[in-house]
């Protein structure tokens, strides 16, 4: 799948911004502000119709379609989870939203396939930054149809920007669409270690910085389901 932006914007809340992610690829997109990364995302997943500009899905503006294989995952006040609830709590909603069982021991079987098992009982605002990503995306491509995600300010966690691009990596080389929505500080991290020069160039003079690298089909065996989502 091909997924353009163009000129897309929501007045102040966002100025017109092109972007754009396809399948086997991880994209960058650098964007400032709080509430900018959320209002993209809900662009870029279909769950938002711009006020200006218009959004592709292969050539065709079907946000519906969009809607349906795009996952939005983590944006702040839209699709992420309660810092309050249990790791294991999280998992059963994503499980239960993917049309799969969310029962305890459901979720177990899946904590242990993730590497979590230990961490069941941790709140979700408390696990390590590079954990919280990695389980929220997987647990994202599960839902059945799902071909892209889309990955709002997973920086704003902390940690090292080079563990949730490496996932974004990882997930675009089993065929996904791919798109990161993040600060100019992490991009400075990542360009220093020559994370972007060696894959792809700078964007858009409206702030866009993308990267793009050919990868192989979808290798959907691996993981999947989509967190919780703001209706269209």
């Amino acid at each position: 799948m091909d997924v353009l932006l163009e000129q897309v914007g929501m007045g102040d809340a966002l100025p017109a911004t092109d972007a754009a992610f396809a399948s086997g690829a991880a994209t960058l997109v650098v964007i400032e502000t709080e509430q900018r990364p959320t209002v993209l995302g809900l662009i870029a997943a279909g769950r938002m119709k711009p006020a200006s500009g218009r959004v592709l899905l292969d050539g065709v503006d079907d946000r519906r379609d969009l809607h349906a294989r795009v996952a939005l995952v983590d944006a702040p006040r839209a699709s992420d989870p309660d810092p309050a609830v249990s790791l294991a709590g999280a998992i059963a909603e994503e499980l239960l939203f993917a049309g799969l069982p969310g029962d305890p021991r459901s979720v177990r079987g899946w904590a242990a396939q993730l590497g979590v098992l230990d961490a069941l009982a941790t709140a979700v605002a408390d696990l390590a930054p590079a954990t919280r990503t990695r389980v929220l995306v997987e647990l994202a491509i599960l839902r059945d149809g799902i071909e892209a995600v889309v990955l709002a300010s997973p920086d704003r966690h902390g940690g090292d920007p080079h563990d949730w691009w490496a996932l974004a990596r990882s997930i675009a080389d089993r065929g996904f669409a791919v798109l990161v929505l993040a600060s100019p500080a992490s991009e400075r991290v990542l360009r220093a270690a020559g994370e972007l020069d060696r894959l792809g160039t700078r964007g858009s003079p409206s702030g866009v910085s993308r990267t793009t690298g050919d990868h192989s089909a979808a290798n959907r065996d691996q993981s999947a389901s989509a967190p919780r989502e703001v209706a269209a």
